[in-house]
């Protein structure tokens, strides 16, 4: 089982929905960065379950203790080991789930592949593991941060309700003024209304999320087989629920023509750039120096609490009836998961172009 990403900037993860603790061990992170333990915080607070009526009620601190590689505020250079402990753990509604497999789960799969499984909460497969990818995309963002990079996704669609693709319409300091985290005060408004009723049903809601990446600057990515979009798509799909991702003008982009959608060459002070981004922001499978613009597609949760027909670990045919605490929709709470897959991929080739290139 690979729990490693990245290559020079690497994050391992440990931990399941119901065990002890959640953690991480980074390497590669460069010294001298100042970090703001708040910050590091209130990137968890984005994630924690309990947030609002549209998100599960189950109630996690989600407090992170960093136990190496800080010193006096600034990172040493030696690995951040950390750990978030699981407080509000309620195992005993899932034994009924010990025998049975969950549709569209990872329960299948994880026992037909190792012979076991933790049946409580999924596991290593459960959502909760996210924790550590926001703790590694929190100190991606703080060295980011000195580099002048800056990443912010938000909710761009739930179910059949969105908004415009031109992420330039809107005020990015409204996402997280409403609790489905999206950039238009009305449209969250009947985001927020689709998902409560969901919830009411038992049942549960899919959608996008949207991603820019500013101040990336010139020359991210290798050619061939580290392509920066390539990436970026596999962070993105290594997420819970994830189902798509497209850059630019992505699938859409299929409808056009090339003398539509060609970015053209200018010069301007001296400075080379595009009259318009429909590429994304990577061309050739490099950073152009544009904004980084990419989208992310959710599956609606697989948990419904409503009975579902499955079978066992013997394959009988029997009843599901799940018990617990679950998302309706996962989009408000992966936000900030976006951001820091974004974040630490941005950063891991940045260290990676250093690197190769003298």
């Amino acid at each position: 089982m690979r729990n490693i990403f990245g290559n020079v900037f690497t994050l391992s993860t440990f931990g399941e929905s119901h065990g002890e603790a959640i953690g991480g061990v980074i390497d590669g992170m460069p010294a001298g960065v100042d970090i703001d333990l708040d910050f590091i915080q209130q990137e968890l607070n984005r994630r924690r379950p309990g947030q609002s009526k549209i998100t599960t009620s189950r109630q996690e601190a989600d407090q992170v203790e960093i136990l190496s590689g800080v010193f006096e505020g600034k990172t040493t250079g030696c690995p951040i080991g950390f750990i978030v402990r699981n407080s509000n753990q309620r195992s005993a509604d899932y034994e009924n789930m010990r025998r049975v497999f969950r549709p569209s789960h990872a329960d299948f799969t994880y026992y037909s592949k190792y012979g076991i499984r933790d049946h409580r909460g999924g596991g290593r497969s459960s959502a909760r593991e996210t924790i550590s990818r926001c703790v590694g995309g929190a100190l991606a963002k703080l060295a980011l941060r000195q580099l002048g990079i800056h990443i912010t996704a938000y909710t761009s669609q739930v179910g059949s309700i969105a908004i415009e693709r031109d992420y330039s319409l809107y005020d990015f300091s409204e996402i997280e003024r409403n609790i489905v985290r999206c950039p238009d005060p009305k449209i969250a408004e009947q985001m927020v209304a689709l998902i409560s009723e969901v919830k009411e049903q038992g049942d549960t809601i899919g959608g996008v999320i949207s991603c820019v990446v500013k101040g990336c600057p010139v020359g991210l990515g290798e050619p061939a087989f580290s392509k920066l979009h390539a990436a970026l798509g596999a962070a993105m799909l290594s997420i819970n629920a994830v189902k798509g991702f497209e850059y630019g003008e992505g699938f859409d982009g299929v409808c056009g023509r090339g003398s539509d959608q060609n970015d053209i060459f200018t010069s301007k002070d001296g400075a080379i750039r595009t009259l318009s981004n429909h590429s994304g922001g990577i061309q050739g499978g490099i950073s152009n120096g544009n904004d980084i613009f990419f989208r992310v597609a959710f599956k609606p949760v697989a948990t419904l609490l409503r009975e579902q027909p499955t079978v066992d670990v013997e394959g009988r045919k029997t009843m599901l009836e799940v018990k617990g605490r679950h998302d309706p929709c996962v989009l408000p709470r992966a936000v900030p998961v976006v951001e820091a897959m974004a974040a630490m991929t941005i950063l891991d080739f940045y260290l990676l172009n250093k690197t190769v290139h003298l």
